[in-house]
């Protein structure tokens, strides 16, 4: 099979969503003089995390909208009441240490340039459009995608076969000729393959969950792997380098 395009998540794929989120949150509670109710910074951090984690998936799961999953996550976290301007506000704040701390994992461009001659880029992530096209505009690579799909407006999120379906439409290609990074051995692996596209899981260690034995994912550890295995295109043949 040929594989013509790639269809890539964004979050800790392309973009270091784990070291932003935390040195920008750690750098937010500072001026928020919010740390000295934690034993340690490390402390605070990982509580929220833990909290985003939840809201999210009450988001991914159609139980809140994109807004309201972010303005919960205040509040559960500062244990307050908080009406939702105020939590926006906060929210707003944190936004601004986070921005600061954004950057690509190194071995991106290098791969979309090894890709960019012989195949097409979309981008497929769980968040909005809105969030994403400014944080792709942001890091300086929007134009190395022809389209850009998100839960928030798709209706339907990962791992659901639609949302990958509904990439594959959009580049007016059938499934199995466009593959899928992303970092999430289930969201994103399984999810991907289930829906008959090419799945590839890029292993950064931030996936929080154990990938299942049987996982149809092929794993790699960077971005530097996949050009050799797009081209080859392991499904139908070559062991998988999964686990």
């Amino acid at each position: 099979m040929t594989i013509r395009a790639v269809v890539w998540d964004v979050d800790d794929t392309l973009f270091d969503y784990t070291t932003a989120d935390r040195e920008g949150m750690r750098a937010h509670l500072a001026v928020e003089g919010l740390l000295a109710g934690y034993a340690t910074p490390e402390e605070a951090l990982l509580r929220w995390r833990e909290i985003t984690d939840r809201q999210w998936a009450r988001y991914a799961a159609g139980e809140c909208s994109f807004r309201d999953q972010r303005r919960d996550r205040v509040r559960v976290f500062l244990d307050t009441a908080l009406t939702d301007t105020e939590c926006d506000a906060w929210f707003q704040r944190y936004i601004g240490h986070y921005e600061a701390a954004w950057s690509l994992f190194p071995d991106v461009l290098p791969a979309l340039d090894a890709l960019a001659a012989g195949h097409r880029h979309a981008v497929l992530s769980n968040s909005s459009i809105t969030v994403q096209e400014h944080k792709l505009r942001t890091l300086g690579i929007l134009d190395r995608f022809e389209a850009v799909l998100c839960a928030a407006e798709l209706g339907v999120s990962k791992p659901d076969a639609g949302a990958f379906l509904a990439a594959c439409e959009a580049l007016g290609l059938p499934p199995h000729e466009v593959a899928y990074v992303g970092d999430h051995p289930e969201i994103d692996g399984r999810g991907a393959a289930e829906a008959g596209l090419l799945s590839v899981w890029i292993d950064r260690g931030t996936a929080r969950v154990r990938a299942a034995e049987e996982a149809v994912a092929h794993r790699i550890s960077t971005l530097a792997e996949l050009p050799a295995l797009i081209r080859a295109d392991t499904r139908f043949g070559a062991p998988s380098t999964f686990g």
